[in-house]
């Protein structure tokens, strides 16, 4: 049996299936800091998770502490802000455009979607949703169209 279960994960290796690599791994970690009265918080973090991020829930009644950390302006702000690998993700930002961030490890602070954006992840109401962009930004105030998402 030993020499059976042996093979096998050799062959997985060897196919390059079932590797394991650590910092992959850490990639889909992400810390969430919300409010507890925000219910879309709630829905954003279920799309992580349907996603395959692990999430680390944390409530707070100071979530601007954060954001002030980051220099997160109002003009930026959203309800909820998070860390993955060093970035800050502020708002109800597409885990895709999360896994882009991670791939492309460009030198900015975070993304964020700012404001409360209908039909952005965790903000689906009915069947409307409004175009919106996800931006990026560094520590000196610099900003970039990260991904534009059309109105449905």
């Amino acid at each position: 049996m030993n020499i059976t279960k042996n093979l096998l994960v050799l062959s997985l290796l060897l196919t390059g299936h079932g590797e394991v690599n650590a910092e992959d791994a850490n990639a889909k970690e992400i810390t969430v800091y919300r409010s507890p009265t925000c219910g879309c918080c709630g829905k954003w973090l279920d799309h992580l998770q349907k996603e395959g991020f692990k999430v680390k829930d944390i409530v707070t009644n100071d979530v601007q502490a954060l954001k002030d950390k980051y220099r997160i302006s109002a003009e930026l702000a959203s309800c909820h802000t998070a860390i993955i690998n060093g970035y800050v993700i502020e708002g109800h930002v597409p885990a895709s455009d999360i896994a882009t961030l991670l791939k492309l490890k460009p030198k900015v602070t975070g993304i964020t979607v700012p404001g409360m954006v209908n039909g952005s992840p965790g903000m689906e109401m009915d069947s409307v949703a409004e175009a919106y962009n996800v931006v990026s930004f560094d520590n000196k105030h610099n900003q970039q169209v990260f991904k534009s998402y059309p109105a449905k």
